[in-house]
């Protein structure tokens, strides 16, 4: 009798140990390449770039880098950073394979990183006068 079983969501289910693994060590890898690399793209010559988070997918071929420009606020300027860095992910994906001893080198998606922004304005609320009286 076959049982009628459904996959999960590969959405909803957490990342395994591997995945969190070779999310870290690209991470560790692309902060050296931005620490030391030049780009020739005006939009990345000069910008410290923050990465908050790499997710990996289960077979390691793809990973999305969360990253935002180090002190800049603007959303619009986070999201203008990803765009040029997505530009210049082959050369940068390149770089990676240099640094990095993985089977393959995973193609890179950067996704602007608004959770700073979110830290920074729940900071905010909580630090209102009739928040804190609650919270007292």
């Amino acid at each position: 009798m076959a049982r009628n079983r459904r996959k999960p969501d590969p959405a909803s289910l957490e990342p395994s140990q591997r995945q969190l693994r070779a999310g870290e060590l690209v991470r560790h890898a692309l902060t050296e390449i931005f620490m030391r690399e030049e780009f020739r793209d005006p939009a990345l010559q000069g910008v410290n770039v923050t990465i908050g988070e790499v997710r990996t997918s289960p077979d390691l071929k793809h990973a999305h880098v969360f990253c935002s420009p180090l002190g800049e606020t603007d959303p619009a300027a986070q999201d203008e950073l990803a765009k040029a860095l997505n530009r210049a992910a082959p050369y940068i994906r390149g770089q990676l394979g240099k640094r990095i001893d993985m089977k393959f080198t995973p193609q890179l998606h950067f996704i602007a990183d608004h959770s700073y922004d979110d830290g920074a304005y729940m900071d905010a609320i909580f630090n209102r006068p009739e928040v804190r009286r609650d919270l007292d």
